[in-house]
């Protein structure tokens, strides 16, 4: 999904070793550009320039035609307008995988068939004048649910017309994935990967081999103060994703909507949390969780963070005399770098 508060922030951590003549013949490489909605960007380090702009734009227009929902023709488009499913790529097989797990593991609270309340809520492709009624939000909601939703061999099936899915909350994870896919490919071992503030990190910054340092903002819901301080990790390897519901919303007179619907209920969750930054190994895995740790609300999103280790995570939260407030697992405190 898109992240805003993710600044990408490459520093030297003062790894003061030589690196050996055959890494230091390493230099960067800067691909920059426009995919799905919005800005990518890629470093690596390598001896030569073997990944180029076009490569990269050739795997984001295949992954673009398999689970984008504003590509006219895209896979995800034309299961959600047939009748029973279709014969699914590696692409969609692969994020729906996922997003049943998740699904599954977050009882619900991460839900890929949440598109009719995400559309209805004005967060599709259509603009929507007015939130949707109380019985339509009703009427949607027998068509939400995984449990409708199969995959069964290459195919991806439904158990009811109605059902439509949306991938948006974990495709970007993906793509920063596959992108980094593409470099490995290369045999290339040092890199970071962004796209929309999703992030793939693997290895070191070259020619002096410092660790690579990702900056996060912390936000203000204030209009009058600027965003406050910014904590920085230092990291190895993995993947980085943000979730956060107060600057992507929909107004309608008084009430205002977070892009954020809760599966179960039909409505935007309405909870303390401002922002969720999830660490995991790989892109698409924290994706996919930093929108249901969003929609736990604080005590609930650290009590599930101490039952999946595989997931580090800081959390940014306003208290009930309106302050705002972070907290961070273990895991992703010792990453901290000071500023």
């Amino acid at each position: 999904m898109y992240s805003p508060f993710v600044l990408l922030i490459i520093a030297t951590i003062g790894l003061w070793l030589s690196p050996p003549p055959q890494e230091a013949a390493r230099r960067p490489f800067h691909l920059n550009g426009y995919a799905q909605g919005t800005t990518y960007a890629i470093t690596y380090y390598a001896a030569d320039s073997t990944v180029s702009g076009e490569s990269v734009s050739r795997q984001l227009a295949e992954i673009d035609a398999s689970l984008s929902l504003y590509a006219p023709g895209s896979l995800i488009n034309q299961f959600n307008l047939s009748p029973k499913g279709i014969v699914a790529d590696k692409h969609l097989k692969r994020v729906v995988r996922k997003a049943l797990q998740v699904c599954e593991d977050t009882q619900g609270l991460f839900d890929a068939t949440v598109e009719p309340l995400v559309r209805a809520w004005g967060f599709g492709t259509q603009h929507i004048e007015a939130p949707p009624s109380p019985a339509t939000i009703q009427g949607l909601l027998a068509q939400v649910g995984s449990d409708k939703l199969h995959l069964r061999g290459d195919s991806l099936v439904k158990d009811r017309p109605g059902v439509h899915i949306d991938l948006n909350g974990i495709a970007q994870g993906y793509t920063v994935d596959m992108l980094a896919a593409l470099l490995e490919r290369h045999h290339i071992r040092n890199y970071m990967v962004e796209l929309g503030g999703e992030i793939r990190v693997r290895g070191h910054k070259w020619p002096g081999g410092e660790l690579m340092r990702i900056g996060i903002e912390r936000p203000d819901t204030s209009a009058v103060q600027p965003s406050g301080f910014q904590q920085v990790i230092r990291l190895r390897a993995g993947g980085v994703t943000t979730s956060g519901n107060y600057r992507k919303f929909k107004q309608w007179g008084p009430l205002k909507s977070a892009h954020l619907i809760d599966p179960q209920t039909g409505y935007p969750f309405q909870n303390e949390m401002i922002s969720v930054t999830v660490l995991a190994r790989d892109a698409l895995t924290a994706d996919a969780y930093d929108n249901a740790l969003m929609g736990m609300g604080i005590a609930k999103a650290l009590s599930f963070l101490r039952r999946h280790r595989h997931l580090q995570a800081y959390l940014i939260y306003q208290r009930p005399d309106g302050s705002i407030a972070d907290t961070a697992t273990p895991g992703f405190q010792r990453l901290f770098s000071p500023q």
